[in-house]
This record gives structure tokens, C-alpha cells and sequence, in this order.
């Protein structure tokens, strides 16, 4: 009788109020655990409030911080975290259909649907060979990213602290993360030069940032199971290629004479300072240069950088880059004249051309009005609040410093606004507002003066 009423209210659910729900219990969870005396180094473990931010943070694949990672937290606390990243990098869905597929058992079509919602899926079919993918690509780039950077670390802290270290930053970068347990907040600014860091953490920010869909389309592609690239991949590859290279271009103009940041560097440093920073400001909290230290110039475009944010179906999360690129087709196509937007002479449906519309609409609402909020609560300066907010809407982690000095309200704000940027303001939209008896029918058309 149990089972059939819990199956009844489950009809009654759907897949983005389930996916929702499913996010909010793991992050619960992940606080609970966090305010055990075990999880902390002096065995008092964190009040309510720090804990659900750092759960929210973790599972949300944020990277902001209230506490620093590496002196506050206990072995058993950084597992804890590192849990939380993994299995919100991936989508709980994902992780807990492994666990059916490793036990025999069948995924339901219900199952299916909610694997769509978790990793932003076109379609229902082929995914169950896609899930078998994600977990392979994360097996191998965690992986190797763990092995080489423990062969980096290992002359400094011996193996085991090194293992450990490029276990944990690995997983944390691959999943656009960010936590770092480098210590006292200074995330990876020891290794702003260090070329073997660099490429490694860029290389896993990159490929958990590009989504699991285009890493395995790739992956056909150059076995030759396919000859082409279908049209969400070239635009998901070309939009990053313009906003990594064209971001590191004008970070390294901005803050080349910068003391604080590139000019103390050489050649090498600041090439890959400014690089590195251009790929975490999308997508991961990790940074080399510091945040605080760069010039407001730089700082407007790495909350531009942050709001749009990675790709579907990958990691991290912002407006994404295929809603920012068909924004710009939708504007480029109406100054010329056109009535289509087209990417490599194929079209876009006029009903996806409306949703990236009310996604950037809908992200921009939210951030304003948290600013707005959080100027009246938070003592700073309303740039550094914006710079904050953005942060956690494109669940990037990047801080200029005000995060750890939050109130109690600020902190928990900042919670709910990382939980939206993971989950998405359209999925929390069709989850409140679902209805199982749509109307069928449309009205007349009208005429409005536009301009």
C-alpha cells in the first residue's frame, strides 16, 4: 500500500519538480553532514548557516566559499564536499543510474526522462549509452588529471599528500568546481607561472565545461563513426574558442601593466595568467591571478564571462554559451533583415530563439533584484556585489573578497541564487508553475509598436 501511494504522488511530480527536489535533499543532506564535529579540524563542526552554504556551493559546483577548504575541514569533511561535487557535477540522476546498471536492473522511461532534465538531453533515446560515456570520460579525465598533477606535487609533499591533492583538485576542476585546499583562500596563486598546473586544470575546466553530449560526439568523430558535427557541437566549440581566447586577449591587454596582478610575471606567467583566468571565469572558482587586485575593467568582463557561463549538458553553469550565441544570431539576423537565425546554414526554431530570450531575461531579474537586496544588507560597495551575485548564478566560485564577511542573510541569499544557476531558472519555473492540463489553443494576433 506504501509502495502504490509513494508510485501515486510520483505521477503527480514532474520531472523538473523531481529534479529540483532531488538537488534540495542532496544539499540538506551535504549541510547536515558538514555541521558533524567530525567534519571540521577543531571538532565543532559548522554552524547551520556556513554548512548549507558550503553544501549548496559544492552541489551547485560553485566554488564560493565562507570557510577556507584546506585549514577548516577535516579529511572526513573535504570527502564529504568532494562527494557533493561529484554527484552534483553529474547530476544525481546519472550517479544513481550507475548504480541501477551495475545491479542489472532496468531504468524505467520515467527514470529516462529525469537523466534528460539532469544532463539537459535533446531526447530520451541513446541515453542510457550516454550515461555509460559520462561515466567513462569522468573515470579517464579525472583520472589521468589526478595522476599528473600527483607526479607534479609528489617532489613537494610526497605521494600520498600529492595523490590526494591531485584527487581532489581534479575532481573539483573537471566538475568546474573550484575548491581548492591550497589554504587561507589564496585558491592557486602559488602556481600562476607553473605550466604543468595550468594546462591541466585549463584541460579538465575545459572538458567538464564543453558537455558530456559534445565530448562524445568528438570522440565518434575522430573514430570515424561520423563525418560530421552536428550543429550544437560547432556552435558550442566555436562561441568557447571566442570567449576563452578573446577574454585571455583583453585580460592580458587590461592587466599587463597591472603591479599587483601580470606585470611582476614573465612572458610565461602572464600568457598563462591571463588564460587561465579567461577559462575559470565561465565555469570554475579556481584562480592564479588575484581577483581582488585587478582592475574594474577586467573584473566587468569576467562578470560578463560568468553570467554566460559554460555549455548544456556539461558542469558548470550561466545562461550557457549556445543561448548567449543564438542572442547574437537573433540580433544579427534582425539587423540585417532576416527572419531566421542560421549557424552554419542551418536554422533555429523560432521556439528555442523565445527560450534563450526568457533564460537571459529571467538570469538578469534574478541577479538585479539579489544585487538590489544585498546592497541594503551587506556592507560593500554595490560592484563588488554584483561581482559576487553573478558568481553564484553562473555557479563560478571566482570572489573579490566579500563572500567570507557575509550576513547569516546574505549567506543564505547567495545559497538560493547558486541552487537557481545549477538547476536553472526555467527548470525552478516549469517546476512551480507545471500544469498537467495545458490549454491547447491560441489567441488572435494583435499588433504592438516595437522600437
Amino acid at each position: 500500500m506504501l509502495t502504490n501511494a509513494w508510485k501515486k504522488i510520483a505521477t503527480l511530480i514532474s520531472p523538473p519538480q523531481l529534479f529540483v527536489i532531488g538537488f534540495g535533499t542532496l544539499i540538506l543532506l551535504g549541510a547536515l553532514l558538514l555541521t558533524l564535529p567530525i567534519s571540521t579540524r577543531n571538532g565543532e563542526g559548522l554552524s547551520f548557516v556556513n554548512a548549507l552554504f558550503t553544501a549548496t556551493s559544492a552541489t551547485c559546483v560553485t566554488g564560493l566559499v565562507v570557510v577556507d577548504t584546506g585549514t577548516t575541514f577535516s579529511y572526513f569533511g573535504q570527502l564529504v564536499i568532494l562527494a557533493l561535487i561529484q554527484i552534483g557535477g553529474l547530476g544525481f540522476m546519472t550517479v544513481a543510474s550507475l548504480f541501477v546498471l551495475i545491479l542489472g536492473k532496468r531504468i524505467s522511461l520515467r527514470q529516462r526522462l529525469l537523466i534528460q532534465e539532469s544532463l539537459n538531453h535533446l531526447s530520451v533515446g541513446g541515453i542510457i549509452r550516454l550515461i555509460r560515456h559520462v561515466i567513462g570520460f569522468t573515470v579517464l579525465f579525472e583520472g589521468v588529471g589526478t595522476l599528473i598533477l600527483a607526479l607534479r606535487w609528489a617532489p613537494d609533499m610526497g605521494w600520498g599528500k600529492a595523490l590526494y591533492y591531485g584527487l581532489f583538485h581534479s575532481v573539483s576542476n573537471f566538475n568546474n568546481a573550484g575548491f581548492d585546499l591550497v589554504g587561507n583562500f589564496k585558491s592557486l596563486t602559488p602556481y600562476v607561472d607553473d605550466p604543468v598546473v595550468n594546462i591541466v586544470i585549463m584541460i579538465l575546466i575545459i572538458a567538464g565545461g564543453i558537455g558530456f553530449v559534445v565530448i562524445d560526439e568528438l570522440v565518434d568523430y575522430f573514430k570515424r563513426k561520423t563525418d560530421k558535427l552536428s550543429l550544437h557541437t560547432k556552435v558550442v566549440l566555436t562561441t568557447n574558442a571566442v570567449l576563452i581566447f578573446g577574454g585571455a586577449l583583453l585580460i592580458f591587454l587590461i592587466e599587463f601593466h597591472n603591479p599587483k596582478t601580470l606585470l611582476p610575471l614573465n612572458w610565461t606567467g602572464k600568457i598563462l595568467g591571463s588564460l587561465f583566468q579567461s577559462v575559470c571565469a565561465r565555469t570554475d572558482g579556481a584562480n592564479t591571478l588575484p581577483i581582488g587586485d585587478m582592475h574594474q575593467a577586467s573584473l566587468l568582463l569576467i562578470i560578463v564571462l560568468m553570467f554566460i557561463g559554460a555549455s548544456p549538458g556539461s558542469t558548470g553553469g550561466g545562461v550557457k554559451t549556445t543561448t548567449f550565441a543564438t542572442l547574437l544570431g537573433a540580433i544579427w539576423s534582425m539587423i540585417r533583415g532576416q527572419g531566421d537565425v542560421v549557424f552554419y546554414k542551418q536554422r533555429i526554431g523560432q521556439e528555442k530563439v523565445y527560450k534563450a530570450l526568457t533564460l537571459v531575461f529571467a538570469a538578469l531579474v534574478l541577479v538585479i533584484i539579489v544585487t538590489m537586496i544585498l546592497s541594503i544588507t551587506e556592507n560593500a560597495n554595490v560592484f563588488m556585489i554584483l561581482f559576487e551575485t553573478t558568481s553564484a548564478f553562473g555557479t563560478v566560485g571566482l570572489s573579490m573578497g566579500l563572500t567570507p564577511h557575509l550576513t547569516p542573510f546574505g549567506r543564505v541569499l547567495l545559497s538560493i541564487v547558486m541552487f537557481a544557476g545549477r538547476v536553472g531558472p526555467l527548470t525552478i519555473a516549469f517546476a512551480l508553475t507545471w500544469d498537467r492540463n495545458k490549454k491547447h489553443y491560441r489567441y488572435s494576433e494583435g499588433k504592438i509598436i516595437i522600437g
